[in-house]
């Protein structure tokens, strides 16, 4: 390959528009809510108050928590619903399930 062609391929790969990085900020994010100060928000495994607590969250001290898909039921009042989250916190991820009524949409950071 010439250096004319190979010079013409780097300034392409150097001026062609790069793909969007991941959103780290914007919508997407919870705050915990409707919880005493001196209390906790269960992480459920499932969509279910029988189901195991896999993590907790303190008001004003979690991490990130990103909404991953819909609050459902749909049918069932908005408190009712269970949200599927990601509770990122330092180098731990968890996922899991927590009621809507504890929870409000925020920007991620």
């Amino acid at each position: 390959m010439s250096n004319v062609l190979k010079s013409a391929l780097a300034a392409m790969f150097l001026l062609a528009p790069a793909a969007p990085a991941p959103a780290t900020s914007g919508p997407g994010c919870l705050v915990v809510v409707n919880v005493a100060s001196n209390d906790a928000l269960n992480v459920r495994k499932r969509a279910s108050a029988s189901s195991p607590i896999v993590d907790i969250l303190v008001p004003g001290q979690h991490g990130i928590i990103h909404l991953d898909a819909r609050c459902e039921p749909l049918s069932r009042p908005w408190g009712s619903r269970w949200c599927p989250i990601t509770h990122y916190n330092g180098d731990r991820t968890t996922k899991g399930f927590v009621k809507a009524r504890y929870v409000r949409d925020s920007d991620c950071p």
